[in-house]
């Protein structure tokens, strides 16, 4: 545990910041926005390139623009590569080096002190069952991996999906021993392997490993629940159970900050003292949550998540994003000049949400911390994701019979199942590997062997 007091777990400051790209500290006591675009519905092709490419142009220019205009004094861009920029690399690098640009001509003209991250996407899936360390979607990965301290990235993220093919098929059904098989098994696995080498890449490029981010598990989970899909008990557990998955990045040498969509951030900076960003009400063009304030309680970069180059009223979107970030980070760091001002307002954050929906309870700064302290006693990943899954249960059950959140009847039917679920997982890893791989429940969607497991 890097941090154990409430009163230090605040928004804009960790034990471990971390300086990139043009003079940008992130961590070192005020919140960095974040803004990230993407492009309108279009066509990725040879024959609309030069397209994509004014696109972005414009993008970053009227970003930038609008920053400046706003006297935004610290700016953290980022780009996530659409699945066609991955699978043809060249592509994806090009925007790096065209936003890159914009970055250092905005940081020598008007002194913005600013960074670029540079996120490709995880294509692996694109092949069903995935080949996770092997094939042309993991060598085209490979490709830009090595390519992106080159074109001007100063740090790598991804979203990364290992495991993912069995925990979407576990969701559904809810079935609990599918998802900690998911997740505690298998994407951890894949996590270690992942980011041993992004980590060496990163070294080579001298550039920041920053960060992971569980969001096609547990962001999925909270997106269906949201629809009435599955349970939001269920997606809150889902939540805390990818801890130990993402925290995998940390321990293989990963630094910060964090991906804005791992809502998980706030325990990782609990537990590895690393900067993390964080999205909520900002990033509602992107989807909705029930997290959008508690979740900016203790960030340390404020994201939109995403927003695409389309007209509004007032102008492009990701200019009216930027503004909305310019606006809460101000608000932040004034708090924080005062005494006491930033524990002050990250306690209204926190309060504001975590009474209403399980899911915004379980990210309150002090829920962390508990959950964190009972996580840590793990040896293994899978240890901590058991103790992630029956502790947040437990301590969902206790905030219920205090009244402290708000839970349906139907939903604490489903959250004593749930623990009666908990409560049968097999204790060892290697008890869970046998049973899954015997039972054969899910042989049809991945490959053991893509995990370093032994099976068909």
């Amino acid at each position: 545990m890097a941090i154990t007091d409430r009163d230090h777990f605040v928004y804009g400051r960790c034990p471990n910041p971390v300086e990139c790209g043009h003079g940008l500290t992130i961590g070192g006591g005020s919140v960095v926005p974040e803004i990230n675009f993407t492009l309108p519905p279009m066509e990725i092709a040879e024959s609309t390139w030069p397209e994509v490419r004014r696109q972005y142009s414009e993008m970053i220019g009227s970003v930038l623009e609008r920053a400046i205009q706003l006297e935004v004094p610290q700016l953290l861009v980022e780009f996530e590569t659409l699945p066609g920029m991955t699978h043809r690399p060249a592509w994806g690098l090009e925007i790096v080096r065209l936003l890159a640009d914009a970055l250092a001509r905005a940081h020598t003209e008007h002194g913005l002190k600013c960074a670029l991250r540079f996120t490709p996407n995880d294509i692996r899936e694109s092949s069903r069952p995935p080949l996770m360390r092997r094939g042309e979607h993991w060598e085209a990965m490979n490709e830009i991996f090595s390519g992106a301290g080159h074109a001007g990235a100063d740090m790598i993220s991804i979203e990364s999906t290992g495991g993912k093919e069995i925990h979407d098929k576990a969701l559904l059904h809810a079935d609990l021993k599918g998802i900690v098989y998911a997740l505690g098994v298998l994407a951890y696995r894949d996590m270690a392997f992942l980011w041993s080498h992004l980590v060496g890449e990163c070294k080579r490029q001298s550039i920041l490993p920053a960060g992971d981010t569980a969001c096609g598990f547990a962001n999925t989970a909270m997106v269906l629940a949201d629809r009435g899909m599955i349970p939001r008990s269920l997606a809150a557990i889902v939540r805390v159970a990818t801890v130990p998955r993402s925290l995998v990045a940390y321990l293989e040498g990963a630094t910060g900050p964090s991906k804005d969509c791992a809502y998980e951030g706030p325990y990782l900076k609990a537990m590895a003292g690393i900067p993390i960003s964080m999205e909520g009400k900002s990033c509602a063009c992107a989807h909705l949550s029930p997290v959008g304030n508690v979740a900016q309680a203790v960030c340390d970069a404020w994201s939109n998540e995403s927003v695409q180059n389309i007209q509004l009223l007032s102008g492009k979107a990701p200019v009216v994003s930027m503004e909305h970030l310019a606006y809460d980070c101000r608000l932040m760091n004034t708090a924080s000049a005062e005494d006491g001002g930033a524990l002050r307002l990250s306690r209204w954050l926190a309060e504001s949400d975590a009474p209403l929906d399980v899911q915004a309870y379980v990210l309150h700064p002090e829920v962390v911390l508990r959950l964190c302290e009972r996580i840590v006693e793990g040896v293994t990943p899978y240890e901590q994701t058991i103790i992630a899954v029956q502790e947040s249960i437990e301590e969902m059950i206790r905030a219920v019979d205090d009244n402290a959140v708000q839970l349906p009847e139907r939903e604490v039917d489903w959250l004593n199942r749930l623990r009666v679920a908990a409560a049968a997982l097999p204790a060892k890893e290697e008890a869970m590997i046998d049973q899954m791989i015997e039972a054969g429940s899910y042989a049809d969607v991945y490959r053991p062997s893509e995990y370093g497991l032994q099976g068909a």
